[in-house]
């Protein structure tokens, strides 16, 4: 029996997952989105092009691939039919090779409307939501009040679908008695509710599957499928900086609920980290930089969130942050980014610990996600030179090569893939990564 490997975030996100599963593609017969939704955004870059992905698996560029929207994803129609529509426009045809698991929840209007009214209510406590509706939709999933895409062909449907808008909307009145006055993306609510109405229409267009039936039975005839997740591990919903946090379970363990699979098929986890840390919106980031570093890092990484365009907060690798994430996922190889961002930097620091009012820690502990901590750094020498046209590891600056070793060393797992550009084309590999994957 083949098994299904998983490719995830290590961090708050933004690792540059997207980049990776579009490289390794090649090597699988499915991709399967298990988690997350319209909140995340892929990018890719190959052939000049550059393309975001939100909710679409991101092996669609890849037309002998399957590539399947899993049960633990949350779909809003208007954004997907967007999405879809991108890529009609540069040459894709998705419904050929897309399919969207039956028990799949969709993202309402008013699931945006209560988002936006949730995190106005909070003020200066607010978690700096995407404000995409996924935390409400997830709300109504765990509430067994939620609208699945099974549901769409149902006669029941649009009953279904009233009876929740009218809960909704008795909650937001509860906390904003001038809801009716937020815009969904710009537009009222009634406007948003015609688009979304009207994408249901493509969504019954597609493909729609029992995903877990599908999965396996892919499992048992040898295909070999990569899960593919969102966010990042520290976002986890159980496991991350809570409560600033996404709605889902980003780590590998949420695989097995987010497409029906049991544990014992997993096989490799992939996980996916910058060659230092990035942070959307509010919430702990130890390492955080406010000076011309964390500067050059934003700039020369283009560190402008693809969902929301924020821009993102840097700071150096957390090291301890980063260990805790290998073992939750149980990683069997890191997947290094970005790291020509840091090619100008004389030198590179990297978090080993933290000073908290009690003790030095080296591990993210209850205490250090909840109090007030303050890194503890190791300085190593920058490298100081471009990567452009490096085609192996051996050809490294030395430099990069003990930053590299280094972090193999404190995670005790090995980095077999290095990416140093945004272009698909800019990942090196080590001579038997690739052949261990068939």
């Amino acid at each position: 029996m083949t098994k299904i490997d998983v490719l995830l975030g290590l961090q708050w996100g933004d690792e540059g997952k997207g980049k990776i599963v579009d490289f390794l593609a090649p090597n699988y017969d499915v991709i399967a989105r298990f988690q997350g939704g319209p909140n995340a955004g892929h990018t890719l870059e190959f052939d000049g092009g550059k393309h975001i992905l939100h909710t679409i698996p991101s092996g669609i560029f890849h037309p002998s691939i399957k590539n399947i929207v899993g049960n633990g994803v949350i779909i809003d129609p208007v954004v997907f039919e967007k999405e879809i529509n991108q890529l009609r426009d540069k040459g894709v045809e998705p419904t050929k090779n897309l399919f969207i698991s039956k028990r799949t929840h969709l993202i309402t209007p008013t699931h945006l409307l209560l988002d936006a009214v949730y995190e106005k209510s909070k003020g200066k406590a607010k978690i700096g939501s995407t404000l995409k509706g996924i935390g409400p939709a997830y709300t109504d999933k765990t509430g067994r009040n939620g609208i699945r895409v099974g549901d769409i062909t149902s006669s029941e449907f649009m009953k279904k679908y009233e009876r929740l808008q009218k809960q909704h909307l008795k909650i937001a009145s509860v906390f904003d008695t001038d809801y009716e006055g937020i815009l969904i993306h710009g537009i009222k609510l009634q406007e948003y509710e015609e688009l979304w109405i009207k994408a249901l229409e493509l969504l019954k267009s597609l493909e729609r599957i029992d995903s877990e039936y599908f999965i396996n039975d892919c499992v048992a005839k040898g295909k070999r499928v990569l899960a593919e997740g969102a966010q990042g591990t520290l976002l986890d919903l159980d496991f991350g900086s809570y409560p600033f946090v996404t709605s889902s379970n980003t780590i590998a363990g949420g695989v097995c609920s987010g497409l029906g699979v049991p544990p014992s098929v997993i096989g490799r986890v992939f996980g996916v980290f910058k060659a230092y840390c990035t942070r959307v919106g509010c919430g702990p980031f130890p390492t955080e930089l406010f000076d011309s570093d964390g500067e050059i890092l934003r700039q020369k990484g283009h560190e402008f969130g693809s969902t929301t365009g924020r821009p993102r907060r840097c700071g150096w690798l957390d090291l301890p942050a980063l260990k805790y994430s290998v073992m939750i996922n149980g990683v069997t190889d890191l997947l290094m980014m970005k790291a020509d961002v840091m090619n100008e930097l004389p030198v590179i620091k990297v978090c080993t610990a933290y000073k908290t009012p009690v003790s030095d820690v080296n591990h993210l502990s209850w205490e250090v996600m909840n109090e007030k901590i303050t890194p503890i750094y190791k300085e190593l020498p920058g490298w100081q030179t471009s990567l452009k046209g490096i085609d192996n590891f051996s050809d490294l600056p030395s430099e990069l090569k003990d930053y590299i070793k280094f972090i193999e060393t404190e995670c005790n797992v090995g980095i077999p893939l290095l990416s140093i550009g945004p272009d698909r084309k800019e990942t090196l590999i080590k001579t038997d990564f690739i052949s261990k994957l068939n």
